[in-house]
């Protein structure tokens, strides 16, 4: 059967009209060029659309187009008619969509934009936009099982009619074909077309990577084919798919144009912006190039006439100009003349340069032979000590003496003064007073923690970011070579893999060793023997020995009461008025709301706490000033304490349990300063004999329980006990505070008097504290921390107080105010304790 006939027979609906035009001859050449550009990759989507008319007059349509069609989804853009298009598809369901169209020749495939519901997994039509295109698969440039690379020659738009596949997941659809009908070209639709070209012809101006292709375009393309000018502007836009599709699915040309226009002029807008915002930043690069350029040649010319030195030049007369102020020993004079005819001959740019020019920086801004005029006036240093600090004699008493010695033999003898006591008792401060006195620079830093020796003595030069020891550091700070300098929390020193701080400590501290210090760092030893070392520290137990017997050890105790009241009244009060800008007409506090403070809420042995009520006390005031309260002056009594510190934090009934058999005052001392140590002992029946201890007691303190109940069992009958007392109760001895560990012997009497009154079943005589060592024989051997037992006594409001007969020379040092007032009998044995203890037996 002929073409004709078959053509003749088939219905209305699967006939497509002639295209219209003449077709233009093209060569072989112009066909080789386009389809290599396509198989080697190398075209743009431009260079695509312009291929249009090279493979339109070689591929003529057929008039037949297929009434069931393949369909094969694609997700980013639509296509829109008159295109010539490669396109990769992927995935084994549209190989089969693609065998399906190639059944018939040409073959012929709709390419349908997804909606968001598609599921590329489970595809259906019903997922599909209802509009889209047919094209003829032109050529296949290769195929396998899961992807092909396809040349397309879109055609025309169709609708989808109906889902009529078969074989799922194949997509088969009925659809019709979308004719444009032809228009009279009239003024409105010139117009478009005019305005679309003119924005055209602007966006290659702004945009010129398209340039060449867009103009060979616009030079072909008809003001007579409106319909195509609207499809191919709407693709050279960069607008969402959305809004691409729906210019496809508008078939009047003068909405479809009005769309398009709207659209290229925002891709117009968008370029101009662009282009703007990349001229901007030209033109900033090019002003700095400018600037730069500038700088160089203004750099030559000053050079040239001799008014300028280049950069080098310059660092090496700093460095010497710095240097001839100094008084360098000789190895460090040495040193610095190797340095810099060194640098002399290294380039600006080489990283050794630099490391050289830091090194010598440094070594230039050390205080070579520079020292502060030290303040020998030992009155005027008596008053500045007086000032600044109530009480501490002993502590001011040691710096005159200092500057005493320095006064008659004019240079400071080897000096580390290591200040130990509780927190919050002033060893800080103290040290700034000291510097003070002697008008010297004071530089502190903490070595709590400190786990790298490299912080003590530097690093080596030969690591990155490598820096000289915390005291060279400090002597750059302080630009003088005999500052104060105050080691904190020296006992809380660490160590690990890096060092050991403490070791390398050994050599600062040491007066035979440090007059020729050596950092890590300067490599060239700097004398520190004119620094005045002072370390701070809350125990001695674990400072090392070797580092401990290179410091003369001033110990700081905490205060009492009364000492507290003074050193609130004249210093914490009026530094917390001017802290907080209160003044003295506005607000005071008096002294028995001083004294409840201390009893009730600050007991502890430093004034840090006390402060800290004070400032706010204070704060709460300043809050009632600002929030208008109408009181003219805030007088805080005892009656006020409650309303800005609550309720006390210590009753008189917690410090002391009087009264009672079995429960007996012992005196302790803590890292914290002393602390009272209640004992208590109770029996139980059991019938046979037995003993345990509680408490969180350590190993030494257990073992002084053990001694004492052994003497007091051994030697019950000899103060007048029953014989058989320990024979039938289990005694239970304890130490409150039982989340508190507590450990050594000078609880031994303590305990033994507590037995004793137990076994007696009498209280001992009120107001009585004691502390002492017990041997199993009865000795009573000498305790340490007297003093700042004697202050935890007072503070708890004893008036007795039992110590070793071989403490009574400490005792009698003592100042007198801590002394008065205060009932002392020395024991040499326990029958001394016991005759104190209980005076009626």
């Amino acid at each position: 059967m002929s073409e004709k006939k078959k053509k003749d027979d088939l219905p209305e609906s699967k006939r497509k009209k002639k295209s219209r035009g003449k077709k233009k001859q093209v060569s072989e050449i112009e066909v080789e060029i386009v389809e290599e550009s396509i198989l080697d990759g190398s075209s743009s989507p431009e260079e695509t659309v312009i291929a249009e008319g090279i493979f339109k007059d070689l591929m003529p349509k057929l008039d037949i187009l297929p009434e069931h069609l393949g369909i094969i989804s694609v997700q980013h853009r639509p296509l829109f008619p008159h295109m010539v298009i490669p396109l990769v598809v992927e995935g084994e369901l549209y190989q089969k969509t693609i065998k399906y169209a190639q059944q018939k020749e040409p073959g012929y495939v709709g390419i349908v934009l997804g909606t968001s519901k598609f599921d590329a997994s489970k595809p259906k039509v019903s997922d599909l936009h209802k509009v889209g295109v047919v094209a003829r698969i032109a050529k296949v440039f290769s195929q396998n099982e899961d992807s092909s690379q396809l040349l397309l020659d879109v055609l025309d738009r169709i609708r989808i009619v109906d889902d009529v596949s078969t074989k799922p997941p194949l997509m088969v659809a009925k659809v019709e074909y979308i004719e444009q009908e032809e228009v009279e070209i009239n003024d409105e639709i010139r117009a478009f077309s005019r305005e679309i070209l003119s924005n055209m012809k602007e966006l290659i101006n702004l945009n010129p990577l398209i340039k060449e292709e867009l103009n060979q375009f616009v030079s072909q393309i008809s003001l007579d084919d409106p319909s195509r000018l609207a499809d191919f502007a709407a693709t050279l836009t960069s607008a969402e798919k959305s809004e691409l599709q729906s210019i496809l699915e508008t078939v009047p040309i003068v909405n479809r144009l009005q769309k398009t226009l709207f659209l290229i002029k925002k891709e117009l807008d968008l370029s101009r912006l662009q282009a703007d915002i990349s001229q901007r930043i030209e033109d900033r690069i090019s002003e700095h190039q400018r600037e730069f350029f500038l700088k160089e040649q203004l750099k030559e010319i000053r050079k040239e006439l001799g008014l300028s030195k280049d950069e080098k030049t310059q660092e090496i007369e700093k460095l010497k100009k710095r240097a001839s102020k100094l008084k360098f020993s000789n190895e460090a004079r040495e040193r610095f003349d190797e340095e810099m005819d060194k640098i002399a001959l290294l380039d600006v740019q080489s990283p050794e340069f630099n490391v050289s020019r830091t090194y010598l920086d440094w070594i230039t801004s050390l205080p070579w032979g520079i020292f502060s005029k030290d303040n020998l006036d030992i009155d005027k240093a008596e008053k500045i000590l007086n000032v600044d600090h109530y009480g501490l004699e002993d502590i001011k008493e040691r710096i005159l003496e200092f500057i005493a010695t320095l006064k008659l033999k004019k240079q400071v003898s080897g000096t580390i003064l290591c200040f130990l006591g509780p927190p919050g008792v002033g060893k800080t401060s103290i040290g700034k007073s000291i510097a003070r006195a002697l008008n010297r620079k004071f530089y502190r830093f903490s070595v709590g923690g400190m786990r790298d020796e490299a912080e003590i003595k530097g690093h080596r030069r030969t690591y990155i970011g490598a820096m000289p020891g915390k005291f060279v550091q400090a002597l750059k700070l302080t630009k003088y070579s005999n500052p104060v300098i105050m080691l904190d929390e020296i006992d809380k020193i660490g160590n690990s893999y890096h060092g050991d701080p403490a070791s390398a400590l050994l050599e600062v501290l040491d007066p035979e060793q440090n007059i020729a210090f050596a950092d890590h760092y300067l490599d060239v030893p700097f004398d520190l023997s004119k620094v005045l070392f002072i370390t701070t520290a809350n125990q001695l137990d674990t400072i090392p020995p070797a580092l401990l017997d290179r410091m003369e050890v001033l110990r700081l105790s905490g205060y009492i009461t009364r000492e507290k009241l003074k050193i609130a009244t004249r210093y914490l009060i009026p530094k917390q008025r001017k802290e907080t800008g209160l003044t003295a007409k506005r607000f005071s506090i008096s002294e028995a709301a001083i004294r409840e403070i201390v009893d009730g809420y600050a007991r502890e042995a430093g004034v840090r706490n006390l402060e800290n009520l004070i400032r706010k006390i204070c704060r709460k005031v300043a809050r009632k000033i600002v929030s208008g309260d109408s009181q003219k002056k805030f007088h805080i009594g005892v009656k006020q304490l409650k309303e800005y510190l609550k309720n006390p934090v210590y009753e008189e009934d917690e410090v002391l349990a009087e009264g009672k058999p079995g429960v007996v005052t012992g005196l302790a001392w803590t890292s914290l300063g002393g602390a009272i140590l209640p004992v208590e002992a109770t029996k139980m029946l059991a019938g046979r004999k037995g003993f345990k201890q509680t408490g969180q007691l350590g190993d030494v303190m257990v073992e002084s329980s053990e001694i004492a109940y052994s003497y007091v069992v051994s030697n019950a009958a000899e103060f007048k006990g029953k014989a058989d007392f320990f024979k039938k109760y289990f005694i239970h001895l304890h130490v409150p505070a039982g989340a508190t560990p507590k450990d050594g012997p000078s609880a031994g009497i303590t305990m033994a008097t507590a037995l004793y009154s137990l076994m007696l079943g009498k209280p001992v005589i009120s107001k009585l504290g004691m502390t002492g060592e017990l041997t199993i024989t009865g000795e009573v051997l000498p305790i340490g921390g007297l003093k700042e037992k004697i202050i935890a006594a007072r503070r708890a409001g004893l008036k007795r107080i039992v110590i070793p007969t071989q403490n009574k020379k400490d005792f009698i040092e003592l100042p007198d105010h801590l002394k008065e007032n205060l009932e002392v009998h020395y024991a040499k044995t326990f029958p001394d304790v016991f005759k104190f203890a209980f005076p009626d037996s």
